[in-house]
């Protein structure tokens, strides 16, 4: 027995469809598949608050060991002598202990800069007089007996230097200046070629990159140089070029939304991240290959100290950057927008309109399980016969006689 649904409910089904057809259906593939294909892997902007609270936990952290334990400046900053002579049988112990025995204190710092026959012994320390740097040259010429360009033992091949603390501020404030002029232009360079709101974002997401890498320095005691400012500003480039990206893609999704009752401005934007995604995973992976490369052969093999730092910076920066790009910058851009203006109310009319849908669909459900749960089909109600001469209903089968007739 066939039981038919009353049209009133049917009604009410068909005005839903487009509301449920809005609702965006559950990929029934694996994780990485839809990582991958970028068909919305991972809900980040759904799930914004989360990364919200992840972000404010890592710039409190940041923020603290900035303020509490500070930063670690080389000499570049701080002033100080610079003492450099060849290495040959020496090592860092030995030279710290000549040191101590000479001038009293111990070094600011002793590494063994380059390898073989080009390596040589770089001390750092506070500031010098004549005095101290004579007695300290003594003291190394007789326990190393460092030879010079002829291959015999010379004093000229210990070399010292005065390091001025106002170089070290004279970087610094150049330093601030470009990082002011660099932000000036990309607020305008994106608002004209975007939306200010995707600027706004795309500067909060530099401050965040360049507040963590200077609170990882200062956490783990990496020493701040002038390398390590020249990196700053390279991974700014970075970041901002990863940022650009998921907007372009955000600013394609979202052309006419509008105009459109199916998908909110959110749902496009993480479209937009899933869809960037594996770019943006894949650019930090071809950025770190080349880093670690770095920091192998430049300063474990060569021990060049200066590549040290603004290898350290990069990978630092290029991780931060990615993180930015895509669980801070694109989310609190949709936070912008849904504040207020047309997209918040764009929002609402849509989260209204699923809403509704929702509730009819529970009623059309509710009435169908119970003419279901009756046992009697629409088919079985009682019709009146038809009167003489009246017109057969549409879609009534021919009577008997006429059924032999064409027999």
């Amino acid at each position: 027995m066939t039981n038919h649904t009353s049209p009133s409910l049917a009604k009410n089904a068909a005005e839903t469809t487009d509301v449920f057809a809005a609702v965006p259906a559950t990929p029934k593939h694996g994780f990485f598949n839809r990582l991958y294909t970028g068909t919305g892997a991972i809900d980040v902007i759904g799930k914004r608050r989360m990364w919200y609270m992840i972000t404010a936990v890592i710039v409190l952290i940041s923020l603290g060991s900035i303020v509490f334990k500070g930063f670690n400046f080389g000499i570049d900053f701080e002033g100080g002598s610079r003492i450099q002579f060849p290495a040959g049988s020496s090592s860092t112990s030995q030279v710290e202990e000549v040191y101590k025995s000479a001038i009293g204190t111990d070094p600011v710092s002793v590494q063994t800069v380059g390898s073989g026959s080009n390596a040589t012994v770089l001390i750092r320390s506070e500031a010098l007089n004549k005095e101290q740097v004579d007695a300290l040259n003594e003291a190394l010429f007789e326990k190393f007996q460092p030879k010079g360009k002829d291959g015999t033992p010379s004093r000229a091949a210990i070399s010292a230097s005065d390091v001025s603390e106002t170089w070290g501020s004279q970087i610094t404030r150049k330093a601030l200046i470009a990082l002011a002029v660099f932000l000036v232009l990309v607020a305008a360079y994106i608002a004209i070629r975007f939306e200010p709101h995707m600027a706004l974002a795309a500067l909060a997401a530099l401050v965040f990159d360049v507040m963590v890498t200077a609170g990882v320095y200062s956490l783990v005691g990496f020493e701040v140089s002038p390398a390590t400012v020249i990196g700053i500003l390279t991974i700014l480039g970075f970041s901002l070029y990863d940022s650009v990206v998921v907007f372009d893609k955000v600013e394609e999704n979202t052309r006419g939304i509008l105009h459109l009752n199916r998908r909110t401005y959110g749902e496009q934007a993480n479209l937009a991240v899933n869809q960037t995604l594996m770019r943006s995973i894949n650019t930090a992976l071809i950025g770190i290959l080349p880093i670690v490369g770095l920091m192998v052969i430049a300063v474990w093999m060569l021990g060049v100290g200066t590549l040290k730092d603004l290898a350290l910076v990069q990978l630092v920066g290029l991780l931060v950057g990615t993180f930015s790009s895509i669980f801070f910058a694109t989310p609190l851009l949709v936070s912008i927008k849904e504040r207020w203006g047309p997209v918040a109310r764009h929002t609402e009319r849509v989260k209204s309109r699923r809403a509704a849908g929702a509730s009819a669909r529970a009623g059309f459900e509710a009435e169908r399980r119970a003419t279901a749960a009756t046992g009697r089909g629409y088919d079985e109600t009682p019709r009146r016969p038809r009167e003489p001469g009246q017109a057969p209903r549409p879609g009534a089968r021919p009577s008997g006689k006429r059924q032999k007739r064409r027999n």
